[in-house]
């Protein structure tokens, strides 16, 4: 039996890995307490970056079970020449996003953010907002990611159109997803009635969001970022807003994070904030932990990996 190891913070290993998951994890590999004699660790948030002094310290390591998203900034060049096998929980965050873009989707296709917003301060039942519904507008999911195909497939069963733009998608199909048609960067601002952003912050895709794009955004449109900050150029996000009061923008991420107190963002009528909550919380790191101890079964049966990340799959990850 495989020697394995916990290696996380407190908080993240009682809510990634339940009592029920680690009864599981038992049944596959002897749990003991010193990295030096583990041949798996089984991970998740607070694990350290797995540079040469780590690996120094883990001699037998041969595969690490990352129950958490990103693996940014943690892997190292000395990690991936080691040839230990890396494998991420990335689809099941994946799925808590895609869920909380789905509701944010679907409400501001009522413009319900700014119904509440308005009967607040005016107190006073008000539909003075167009409303662009469901039925025959058009969604634009940027990057068919783990997180934007989800939310692609989440939205198949409502008679709307569904338009993504990814570089990395080559076919018109859109590689898999079914009823999504594959568009330009421009074209999809320029025609969705609600934008969706879901794509890795890489050197390529940073400030991927400018001014030109957000000014031809429909009347009445609405800009939703779950992915991260740095995809917007937020200034010109800042400008654009305050020339267009029919834009709205609901920002789960931002940039700087958090942002500072004199950001105008705070005060513009139309922009709602919310502090990162788009990804997993509290019991919804369980998901994680149940996807690891998948994994782990398939790993001792000899079987293929689902979500084995290679050093080239790193690369393009959020």
């Amino acid at each position: 039996m495989l020697k394995a190891i916990y290696l996380l913070d407190p908080e993240a290993y009682a809510l990634t890995y339940l009592p029920a998951i680690r009864a599981e994890i038992a049944e596959l590999v002897e749990i003991g307490t010193h990295l030096h004699e583990a041949q798996v660790v089984l991970s998740g948030r607070g694990c350290p970056k797995l540079d040469q002094a780590f690996l120094n310290t883990a001699p037998n390591l041969r595969v690490i079970f990352f129950g958490k998203g990103s693996v940014k900034g943690l892997v190292t060049d000395a990690f991936w020449e080691r040839g230990i096998t890396l494998v991420g929980a990335n689809s099941a965050m994946a799925v808590a996003v895609a869920e909380y873009a789905l509701s944010q989707i679907l409400f501001s296709l009522k413009q319900g953010w700014q119904h509440a917003l308005a009967m607040k301060q005016e107190r006073v039942q008000t539909r003075n907002f167009y409303v662009p519904g469901t039925y025959g507008t058009t969604v634009g999911v940027v990057s068919l990611s783990q997180v934007g195909r989800r939310v692609c497939e989440l939205l198949g069963p409502f008679d709307m159109r569904v338009i993504a733009y990814d570089p990395y998608v080559q076919d018109g199909g859109a590689n898999g997803v079914m009823d999504v048609s594959m568009v330009s960067l421009e074209a999809l601002f320029a025609q969705a009635d609600v934008v969706t952003l879901h794509a890795p912050l890489l050197p390529a895709t940073r400030g991927m969001v400018t001014r030109a794009h957000l000014a031809s955004m429909k009347p009445n449109a609405t800009l939703i970022n779950t992915a991260r900050g740095g995809l917007i150029q937020q200034d010109e996000l800042i400008e654009v807003l305050r020339q267009r009061p029919d834009l709205f923008a609901v920002l789960d991420v931002t940039e700087p994070e958090p942002l500072p107190q004199d950001s105008p963002l705070f005060e513009m009528p139309n922009v709602v904030l919310t502090p990162h909550i788009a990804g997993p919380l509290n019991h919804e790191y369980a998901r994680m932990g149940h996807l690891m101890a998948d994994e782990l079964r398939r790993y001792i049966n000899g079987e293929s990996l689902h979500y084995q990340i290679t050093r080239e799959r790193a690369d393009i990850l959020a």
